[in-house]
């Protein structure tokens, strides 16, 4: 796992290194000490940990999310670690990870770092799986993190991905059972990723690409305690 600290001052990027190597011995990590040499790095990182004031932590934050948006270059997770309270607002805009005031407590740096590398190990297993649907004539390979949501309609399913939308035949049914414990089947006619899902309201679901759908009543209270189940064991939280 590659991971990446950038903060002005060597030295702080110097103890978040060795706070990293204390809890995560097989990582490799990458210091940098200014906005420009981060940007400029060829590597791909799981994990950031930015300094806000020193090297623009917030602007970083933004180039990456838009490559990761128009390049679809892999998940990446975002943890601001700075002396100052006022950019928290900003930080959950670029859907950071979480927020660690300078000086940094020790256990909860390691209770934070736990949770990301459960994140980005969850991320992985769910690229690696897919799903092999007919679409007219052809087979057609869906990789389950690039769907944000299945909809039924009569005898087809329609799965919408992050680029393009499939119908072909087949049961909500079985697809929820398919899909596996990262979906959820928040109404008759639809089975939403919990990764994509941006925000929620007692009867829709906003997903990160800014489509909505419905979340029937019977199904909410189930729905909460699902999703909390599926953040608390590491999973990717877009709200």
């Amino acid at each position: 796992m590659n991971i990446a600290v950038c903060d002005s001052k060597k030295i702080l990027c110097e103890n978040i290194a060795d706070l990293i190597k204390k809890n995560k011995p097989d990582a490799k990590i990458f210091s940098f000490t200014s906005k420009e040499d981060l940007l400029k790095s060829k590597e791909n990182f799981s994990i950031f940990f930015l300094d806000i004031k020193g090297v623009d932590g917030l602007e970083i934050a933004k180039i990456l999310r838009r490559r990761q948006n128009f390049l679809h270059t892999p998940h990446c997770i975002l943890i601001f670690v700075t002396g100052y309270e006022d950019y928290a607002l900003e930080a959950f805009d670029v859907h950071a990870f979480h927020y660690l005031l300078k000086p940094v407590d020790e256990e909860k740096f390691s209770q934070v770092l736990q949770r990301a590398c459960l994140e980005v190990e969850n991320f992985e297993a769910q690229s690696k799986n897919f799903l092999l649907i007919k679409v007219g004539d052809i087979r057609k390979k869906i990789f389950l993190h690039d769907i944000y949501f299945v909809e039924s309609n009569n005898k087809k399913v329609i799965f919408h991905t992050a680029n393009e939308i499939f119908e072909t035949y087949g049961k909500m049914d079985a697809l929820e059972i398919a899909l596996g414990k990262n979906f959820f089947r928040c109404h008759r006619c639809f089975l939403v990723n919990f990764a994509k899902i941006s925000a929620y309201t007692s009867d829709s679901i906003t997903l990160a690409n800014g489509e909505k759908i419905l979340i029937s009543a019977k199904k909410f209270a189930d729905f909460v305690k699902n999703f909390l189940l599926y953040a608390a064991n590491g999973g990717l939280i877009n709200v």
